[in-house]
């Protein structure tokens, strides 16, 4: 097999496209660019009240628990309708759907300018939240269907720290809009670019799924190199939905990776949540430093370790029995401690390092685990498999928020509010791992459904 060998792919909708088999991403790297426009600008809208929430809770007049109820409901709603959108991504046409979300998620921000009333912005919140994770299942599922088995963690790096660096850039973005302009300003002048980045989705080629799996055994030679790439797509499986969800929790990697990211999204919920109103009632900063202080130190560390994890996660997939797994279960306890030690000191530069170094190990073991599942989960199924763990992480980190502005209000201290994150952050890291001896096993499997 030479380097410069082609194949041909069926593409839903197109003519047949002809792709370099042994190239990193046979589509070009557009495809994971796009997505990451996608997921960043669901995390900056979903995030902007954040930075600017001690300005709206000023002008709306409500407390901490009240705050904290916004975002909880907010990602409730978001979970309540992934499911019905897993079963869309493993039928429907993928950049289509991903299109209309992100144009929904644009109005539905400039609709939060427009409140005059705590109630008003619950609603609307809570709409945006329900809207806000409806892309992921369709976006993994077409990652997965763009690039082969050996490139996947570079894909989903780009994929994460786009939904990652959104969390900060929401923070610093919300914090300096609303302090320069108001807060009502600061969801007009975002609401631009979701519409534009709407717009770029529609540029998308959408392969036939199953791609990506049969270009990566042509290329390790499980099957003939004369094999058409998916000249059928495989067929979705059809039952009752809560079937096909014991079905796929029935893969024990994908319960692992579940368990591990589920417990540590609760933690990174409460904790990002409320980090800005922290340093500014821990450190008496303005709005705007405090966000930029949050935000930008944590985009740093994001930066820093998507680039690592990117040549991490895909430098041991094939030569290292569960390498994805144990990789982001490691990075989920270095995260974890870091995370910790960032507000058990009270000293600013201890708290700032230890924030960059917890974005960096976070930005190593969250793609490699998200590229683990969709090694583990046939093709056919994708949608619903990451619908499925997008949802059970989802619940779990919904609390978060609620959680901590709950103790707050009843400790009067946001750093004891935050002691109860640091035993779920560490838990999860240990029920990641065990996933590491399973992971072959489960990839084999899913490669014979595909």
């Amino acid at each position: 097999m030479t380097t410069d060998e082609h194949v041909e792919v069926q593409m839903a909708g197109r003519p047949p496209l002809r792709v370099r088999l042994n190239a990193a991403a046979p589509f070009g790297w557009w495809p994971a660019l796009c997505i990451a426009l996608v997921a960043l600008i669901d995390r900056v809208e979903y995030n902007l009240m954040a930075g600017a929430l001690p300005a709206i809770q000023r002008e709306l007049g409500f407390g901490d628990t009240a705050g904290g109820a916004i975002a909880t409901a907010a990602a409730l709603a978001g979970v309540i309708l992934l499911i019905p959108a897993g079963r869309l991504a493993d039928r429907g046409r993928r950049t289509w759907a991903m299109a209309t979300v992100v144009a929904v998620w644009s109005l539905l921000t400039l609709g939060s300018g427009l409140v005059m009333s705590y109630a008003m912005l619950f609603a609307v919140r809570v709409l945006l939240g329900g809207a806000g994770l409806l892309y992921n299942p369709a976006a993994s599922s077409l990652l997965a269907d763009y690039f082969p088995g050996g490139s996947r963690s570079r894909a989903f790096s780009l994929e994460r720290f786009g939904y990652f660096a959104g969390q900060p850039v929401g923070i610093i973005v919300g914090g300096a809009l609303a302090e320069a302009y108001g807060w009502r300003t600061m969801f007009f002048l975002i609401a631009v670019p979701g519409m534009i980045v709407a717009m770029l989705c529609l540029s998308l080629r959408e392969p036939v799924r199953g791609t990506g799996d049969r270009i990566e055994l042509l290329r390790t030679g499980e099957t003939a190199a004369a094999t058409p790439v998916a000249p059928v797509a495989a067929a979705p499986p059809r039952g009752p939905v809560l079937k096909e969800m014991r079905d796929l929790l029935g893969i024990r990697t994908l319960r692992a990776v579940v368990a591990g990211l589920g417990t540590l999204f609760f933690g990174l919920g409460g904790l990002m949540f409320w980090l800005p109103t922290f340093y500014q009632r821990t450190f008496d900063m303005p709005s705007g430093m405090a966000a930029g202080l949050a935000g930008g130190v944590g985009l740093l560390g994001m930066i820093v370790g998507s680039l690592l994890g990117a040549r991490l996660g895909d430098r041991g997939h094939l030569t290292r029995p569960g390498w994805r797994v144990a990789l982001g279960a490691g990075g989920l306890m270095v995260g974890g401690l870091s995370l910790a030690g960032s507000v058990a000191v009270l000293m600013l530069p201890v708290q700032l390092a230890c924030l960059a170094v917890s974005s960096i190990a976070f930005l190593v073991a969250i793609p490699a685990l998200t590229a683990a599942t969709a090694d583990v989960v046939p093709a056919a199924r994708r949608g619903m498999g990451f619908a499925l763990l997008q949802f059970l992480v989802s619940l779990a980190g919904a609390a978060g928020p609620l959680l901590v502005g709950a103790f707050s209000d009843a400790t009067g201290s946001l750093r004891a509010a935050y002691a109860i994150l640091a035993v779920p952050l560490l838990v999860g890291a240990l029920l990641a791992y065990r996933g590491r001896t399973s992971f072959d096993a489960d990839r084999q499997a899913a490669l014979a459904q595909r």
